[in-house]
């Protein structure tokens, strides 16, 4: 059959991006055990078009998901799918973003009793032909702050709130990324106290207290992040936000910052 895709375009435009964007797919991501989570990925994945060319092959980029979709995927494989479009296409770059609700398993401080935690999470990928790729891994972690402001001016307990923390990094093509485990306990640890899906009420008890004995504004909860990030070897670049949801106030409390670490 006439393949209209590869006919010949006179306009001579070349596309930046061309592919397929919310396709949904069961992947499997790689753990810090050496196995792999199972989780609903949300995918956008485009390829650079030649302006010789009237259209890209819109299948192809199912059938390299669907293959690659059967194996465990960290940074190692999101190269090699990158790797495998340019040439299945005939592109000179590629750019993959894959979202997934990732699980992290949550022990209660006292009871000990077991839940597990969804976090929201993605990995990014772009690649040019015969370049190195730039991955991005993106963490959301929830976290519980409480008001170093209200603690100090209030005769008898603070008022405190859920947040959440937004953190993208760029490692130098030397290092390994960090698993999500790791990286979510870091972010965790810079809050008031962290979230935990399952509390009995010891848990609850300690939670709350341990909160209020570690009194944090949203900028302080930012700051501490910021030089915990530092502390990571191989990062080359970082994004971060956090956003308190206030429990006074119809608002959002809110910090953000970008460093680029200097070799």
């Amino acid at each position: 059959m006439k393949d209209v895709q590869n006919s010949l375009d006179r306009r001579g435009i070349a596309i930046q991006k061309v592919g397929i964007n919310d396709a949904h797919l069961p992947f499997l991501i790689k753990t810090q055990d050496e196995g792999f989570q199972q989780v609903l990925a949300r995918i956008k994945f485009t390829v650079s078009l030649p302006m010789e060319y009237k259209g890209t092959h819109m299948s192809r980029f199912l059938e390299i998901l669907d293959q690659w979709s059967r194996k465990p995927v960290a940074e190692t494989e999101m190269d090699a799918i990158l790797t495998e479009a340019m040439d299945k296409l005939e592109a000179q770059s590629s750019e993959l973003s894959i979202s997934f609700k990732y699980f992290i398993e949550k022990i209660a401080p006292v009871s000990g009793k077991k839940s597990v935690l969804d976090l929201n999470c993605s990995f990014y990928g772009i690649k040019k032909r015969h370049g190195i790729m730039d991955f991005v891994l993106g963490v959301e972690v929830p976290f519980t702050s409480l008001c170093p402001c209200s603690k100090e001016i209030s005769r008898y307990g603070a008022h405190n709130q859920r947040g959440l923390m937004r953190v993208q990094l760029r490692f130098d093509n030397k290092t390994e990324c960090i698993y999500i485990e790791e990286l979510a306990k870091l972010m965790e640890a810079q809050a008031s106290c962290p979230v935990y899906p399952l509390l009995k009420r010891e848990d609850e008890k300690f939670v709350t207290e341990k909160a209020y004995d570690n009194p944090k504004f949203v900028e302080d909860i930012l700051r501490d992040l910021v030089l915990a990030l530092r502390g990571l070897s191989g990062i080359e670049w970082f994004s971060i936000e956090c956003e308190n949801f206030e429990s006074i106030h119809n608002h959002n409390a809110y910090a953000s910052h970008e460093e680029f670490i200097e070799k």
